[in-house]
């Protein structure tokens, strides 16, 4: 049985729109989408690196109950 709701990760080269296209097929709907950044340090300094994209999703099933 699957989980009835998941955290999908926006690879780094995908669209939102290929990672929802992944979701649905994997038979989850998008829902919720949360963003927040990622820092690296760089000789000793925090420098923003790029941003962290994640859709959470809730199987599709369910929502057709409802």
């Amino acid at each position: 049985m699957s989980k009835k709701t998941a955290w999908f990760e926006m690879e780094e080269h995908e669209t939102p729109e290929q990672c929802i296209e992944r979701m649905r097929k994997k038979g989850y709907m998008p829902v919720l989408r949360k963003e927040e950044p990622i820092f690296q340090r760089i000789n000793g300094e925090i420098t923003y690196f790029r941003q962290k994209v994640m859709f959470k999703g809730e199987l599709m099933e369910d929502n057709n109950k409802k």
